[in-house]
C-alpha cells in the first residue's frame, strides 16, 4: 500500500499489479521547478522571425490536395505544380489563438486520465523499433509475443503513463492490418491511453473507434473527451506526406490530440548549427499546428521536438548529447511563447544497455524536464538509436523516471521536520540512527530504488555480485510473473473482437 511521507512524497511497495517490486504509486506528475531559459528574449525573437521567413519564403512541400485546399482557403500561397505552400505569420498567429493550452487524455480506465500542458509531465513507452532485445534471448525481429510483454510491463510499472506507437513491430503479422492487433493488445493488457497510428485515415479511425468501444462511449462523445493521441512526423527538411496529412485530418476532425514532430538531425536533415536546426524545426512544427486548427479550431495539439545531431564521422544519429539537451530546453521556451503543450524525448544512441545508454538517457531526460516537457516520448525502453526495444533498458529507464518524479516533488516541511530539538539532543560527534526523529521516519525518509544496490562490497559479493544489468533482467521477469491484466466487460470484449474481424475483412478486400 502507498504510504504518505512527511516530506510530501509517497512510497509504495507494489504498483497496480499488487506485486513485490518496489515502485512509486501511479500519479500525475507536476513539474513546478523553474524552467531553464537558455535563449534571451531577443534571441527567441530572432529564431521566431527566421521560422516565419522559412514558411513564407521557402515554404513546405505537401503531397496531399486536401492539405493544399485547406491552406489555400486560409489565404496561403499554394503552388500546385511544385506542391509547395507558403504562409505568412498572420495565418500562423491566427491559428495559435485556438490552440488549447492544456488538455486531457482519458484511458479506458478513467483513473489513468493524464493532463498535457502547463506543468504536467508524462512519460511514454518506447515506440517504433523493428527489433527487441533482452539478455536471455538476445536481439531479434519484433513479434507479437514481445509486443504483448512490453504492454504488460507498461501496465505494471507506474512511471509509464502512455503507450506509444507500436512498441515494436510484430513483423510476422500483415503490415496492412497489424495495427488492429496492437491496438487490441494495448486495450487488453493495459488500461492506459495509447498512440493511434496516423499513417492514413483508416488506421487513425481504427484507434479512435477501438478506444471508444473500450470506454463504452460513442466516437462523438469521445470528441469532447479525447482518448488517443498521434504523432505526425514531418519528413525534414520541409516535406509533409499525404498519408500523414490524411491521418492528421482524421484525428483533428474527431477532436483527438495531434503531436507535430519534425525529424530534425543537425548536419543531415537540417543545417549543422543549432539555431538553424531550431528555426527549421519551429517552422515545420508550426505548419502542422496551423493545419490542425484549419481542420478543426480548438483541436488539442502538441509541439514536438526531436532535434539532435549526427556523428559527423559516420552520419549516424546521436542522442543524449549537449546539443540535444539544449534543443530540448529551447524548444520548451518556444512552446511557452506560443502557448502550446510540449512533447520531446530522452533518447540514447547506445547499442547495448551500458554506461553510455545510462548517461545519454539521463542527460536527455534532464534536458526534457528542465525544458518543461509535458510528454517525454520513448521514455522507457529505447535502445540502439530507436532500432531496438529493450527489456533491460525499460527497467533502467523506469528507475531514471522514478528518480525524476521524486526529484520533482515540492519540498515541504514544518518545524518538526527541521529537527532542531533532535540536533540539540545528539551530542557532538554522536549519531542520529537511534533518535525518535529518525525512528519515526526511517522507512519512508528517502526514495527507495528499484534497481540500484546500496549494499557494501562484501554483502554485494555474498549476494552474487550482481550488476545492474543482471538485476534489471530479474526485475522484468518478476514483473511479468506478477502482472495482472485489467478487467474488461465481456460485452466490450465481444464488440472489440467483432470490430477487428470486420475491419480485417474490409482491409483484405479494399486495401493493398
Amino acid at each position: 500500500m502507498a504510504r504518505e511521507r512527511r516530506g510530501g512524497g509517497r512510497r509504495g511497495k507494489a504498483g497496480r499489479s499488487g506485486g513485490g517490486i518496489s515502485q512509486l504509486p501511479w500519479s500525475n506528475v507536476v513539474n513546478t521547478a523553474p524552467k531553464v531559459e537558455l535563449l534571451s528574449p531577443d534571441q527567441l525573437d530572432q529564431l521566431h522571425a527566421t521560422s516565419m521567413r522559412i514558411l513564407s519564403e521557402a515554404g513546405i512541400r505537401v503531397m496531399g490536395d486536401n492539405v493544399m485546399d485547406l491552406f489555400e482557403n486560409a489565404g496561403a500561397i499554394v503552388d500546385r505544380d511544385t506542391k509547395t505552400i507558403r504562409i505568412d505569420e498572420s495565418i500562423v498567429m491566427e491559428a495559435l489563438k485556438t490552440v488549447p493550452k492544456t488538455f486531457t487524455l482519458t484511458a479506458r480506465n478513467p483513473a489513468k486520465r493524464i493532463a498535457l500542458g502547463g506543468n504536467n509531465v508524462n512519460f511514454g513507452l518506447v515506440a517504433g523499433p523493428p527489433n527487441v532485445h533482452d539478455c536471455i534471448n538476445g536481439r531479434r525481429p519484433g513479434n507479437y509475443e514481445d509486443y504483448c510483454n512490453f504492454i504488460k510491463l507498461a501496465h505494471h510499472f507506474n512511471a509509464i503513463h502512455l503507450i506509444g506507437n507500436q512498441v515494436t513491430a510484430p513483423q510476422e503479422m500483415p503490415a496492412n492490418n497489424r495495427h488492429l492487433d496492437t491496438y487490441n493488445a494495448n486495450l487488453t493488457y493495459s488500461d492506459l491511453s495509447f498512440h493511434a497510428t496516423a499513417i492514413g485515415r483508416g488506421r487513425a479511425m481504427d484507434g479512435i473507434n477501438m478506444m471508444a468501444i473500450s470506454r463504452g462511449i460513442s466516437v462523438e462523445e469521445m470528441r469532447h473527451d479525447p482518448g488517443v493521441i498521434t504523432i505526425i512526423s514531418v519528413n525534414s527538411p520541409r516535406l509533409f506526406d499525404d498519408a500523414m496529412g490524411d491521418g492528421l485530418i482524421a484525428m483533428a476532425e474527431h477532436g483527438q490530440p495531434v503531436t507535430i514532430t519534425p525529424f530534425t538531425l543537425m548536419g543531415a536533415m537540417t543545417p549543422v548549427t543549432l539555431p538553424a536546426a531550431l528555426a527549421q524545426q519551429n517552422a515545420e512544427a508550426l505548419f502542422g499546428v496551423t493545419l490542425t486548427q484549419l481542420v478543426n479550431p480548438g483541436t488539442p495539439v502538441m509541439y514536438g521536438s526531436f532535434t539532435s545531431n549526427v556523428d559527423m564521422k559516420s552520419g549516424a544519429p546521436a542522442f543524449g548529447t549537449p546539443e540535444n539537451s539544449k534543443a530540448n530546453m529551447i524548444s520548451g521556451q518556444l512552446c511557452r511563447r506560443y502557448g502550446i503543450p510540449y512533447r520531446t524525448s530522452n533518447a540514447n544512441a547506445s547499442n547495448v544497455v551500458d554506461l553510455q545508454a545510462a548517461y545519454e538517457t539521463m542527460m536527455a531526460t534532464w534536458g526534457a524536464v528542465l525544458g518543461g516537457a509535458n510528454l517525454v516520448y520513448h521514455a522507457a525502453g529505447w535502445l540502439e538509436g530507436g532500432l531496438t526495444a529493450s527489456y533491460e533498458k525499460l527497467v533502467m529507464d523506469v528507475e531514471i523516471l522514478q528518480n525524476m518524479m521524486e526529484f520533482l516533488k515540492p519540498l515541504e516541511f514544518n518545524q518538526d521536520e527541521l529537527g532542531l530539538d533532535t540536533i540539540k539532543d545528539v551530542p557532538t560527534g554522536g549519531h542520529f540512527f537511534g533518535t525518535d526523529h529518525t525512528m519515526e521516519r526511517y522507512e519512508t525518509a528517502f526514495y527507495a530504488p528499484m534497481l540500484s544496490d546500496w549494499q557494501n562490497h562484501g554483502a554485494w559479493e555474498a549476494a552474487g555480485s550482481k550488476t545492474a544489468l543482471t538485476r534489471a533482467t530479474e526485475i522484468w521477469q518478476q514483473a511479468l510473473r506478477e502482472y495482472e491484466a485489467p478487467e474488461m466487460d465481456p460485452a466490450i470484449r465481444e464488440e472489440l473482437d467483432a470490430y477487428m474481424a470486420k475491419r480485417k475483412e474490409d482491409i483484405g478486400t479494399d486495401e493493398p
